[in-house]
């Protein structure tokens, strides 16, 4: 396996996430009118820091995905879980009724980059199974409600500081 899969799949997460950080908390404020759910409002910083931290993770699994020839489970589950992420920025946006943060990457970035992991997966005889995508949202789904419950510690902390 070169290094192909692993370097698009992290570039479209990073330019993915640039969107989703800035419209993040717009996104946030609009749930927030519908709802009038408080505690879902978040700030730029948090966006940010919950991206990065997230990104940390994205990273790892993509370094581990070179390293082990795609026969990282980490990386298995990212490749995948990624995918998984697009549906969710849709499902979100009909839900919504409207833009939410990160659809306008989700299909013409984040996409092709997971796939063009899966495919140098499948050329290399490492075929992505339904257990990676199961991973893939076990992992990613409870890591991505850790890195916002971190960053909004964190902010506090740092608010609290100053």
């Amino acid at each position: 396996m070169s290094w192909k899969g692993p370097t698009a799949l992290f570039a479209a997460w990073i330019i993915h996430d640039i969107e989703e950080a800035f419209a993040f908390p717009a996104s946030c404020d609009r749930l927030v009118d519908r709802t009038g759910v408080e505690q879902l409002r978040i700030t730029p910083q948090q966006s940010w820091i919950a991206v990065g931290l997230i990104g940390i993770l994205v990273a790892v699994a993509c370094g581990r995905g070179v390293h082990s020839a795609g026969k990282s489970a980490m990386y298995r589950a990212v490749v995948t879980g990624l995918e998984a992420h697009v549906v969710t920025h849709l499902v979100a946006s009909v839900a919504q009724r409207g833009y939410t943060a990160g659809v306008a990457t989700a299909l013409p970035i984040m996409l092709p980059g997971a796939l063009m992991a899966r495919r140098e997966l499948q050329r290399d005889g490492c075929e992505l199974r339904f257990r990676d995508t199961v991973n893939g949202v076990a992992l990613l789904l409870p890591a991505a409600l850790v890195c916002q419950g971190a960053a909004r510690l964190i902010r506090r902390v740092s608010a609290a500081k100053s």
